[in-house]
């Protein structure tokens, strides 16, 4: 097996990540440092990534209804509360699967299976994303049009997304809109609103693929079935 992807298999990281951390000099192979992405794994090696050995795990899946003000990731060098805080009686080395903005609520996912993060990960298997933004002027399918044929965003055009309008308060000169979109780059749902003239106020992820955020409250957590697991690999593969 090659490297990367046993440390992904480990729940390190995705593999992705696993990569980035061999390019930088910090895993070994019985004792040595390893920076050949091809390098492979057998029976009995001693991996270590930061000196620490790693082993492979059960694999689970995690669904956290994100609160704001919480960073995505399992550690923050200015000790500001991460999602990993939120589930701190889970065991396992899970991290999350992609990330939602400080100030972005709702549905995050969280694993120790780096195969699974990639593929939930990787736009070409277009697992939908829904988020739900309230947004400071009148939304309407003039404006909005430009999204649903794709916009240039940081140079790179996005994949066209669809919308719908499920509020308009003309007195307060707001809307709210769902928008579902198949990437996760950064910023990319705030950056396309703006885009159009349309700043976002506030923001929530409330699906992902087929899976919402209902009897879940704000800050807390559950376990994915092995059903749910599976659907989402399901929705993966069919795109």
């Amino acid at each position: 097996m090659r490297i990367n992807k046993f440390i992904a298999h480990a729940g390190v990281a995705s593999r992705r990540k696993a990569e980035e951390l061999i390019r930088q000099g910090q895993v070994t192979l019985n004792g040595q440092v390893v920076k050949d992405l091809a390098t492979q794994v057998a029976s009995g090696d001693r991996v270590e990534v930061d000196g620490q050995p790693i082993y492979n795990e059960e694999k689970v899946y995690y669904l956290l209804n994100k609160p704001r003000g919480v960073i995505s990731s399992v550690s923050d060098e200015k000790g500001r509360k991460t999602v990993r805080d939120l589930l701190s009686d889970v065991s396992a080395r899970i991290y999350p699967i992609g990330r939602l903005d400080w100030d972005t609520s709702g549905i995050l996912l969280l694993t120790n299976d780096g195969d699974f993060a990639d593929h939930m990960m990787h736009p070409k298997h277009e697992v939908d994303k829904v988020y739900r933004a309230r947004l400071s002027g009148i939304a309407n399918k003039e404006n909005l049009r430009p999204l649903t044929r794709g916009l240039v965003i940081d140079g790179k055009k996005t994949k066209p997304a669809t919308y719908d309008i499920v509020r308009v308060d003309r007195d307060k000169n707001r809307s709210v809109v769902e928008l579902t979109i198949h990437e996760g780059r950064n910023h990319q749902v705030k950056k396309m609103f703006a885009a159009v003239g349309l700043p976002v106020d506030k923001l929530s992820r409330i699906r992902f693929g087929h899976l919402g955020l209902e009897g879940l409250p704000v800050g807390q957590y559950r376990k994915l079935s092995k059903k749910e697991v599976s659907q989402l690999h399901e929705l993966a593969k069919g795109s």
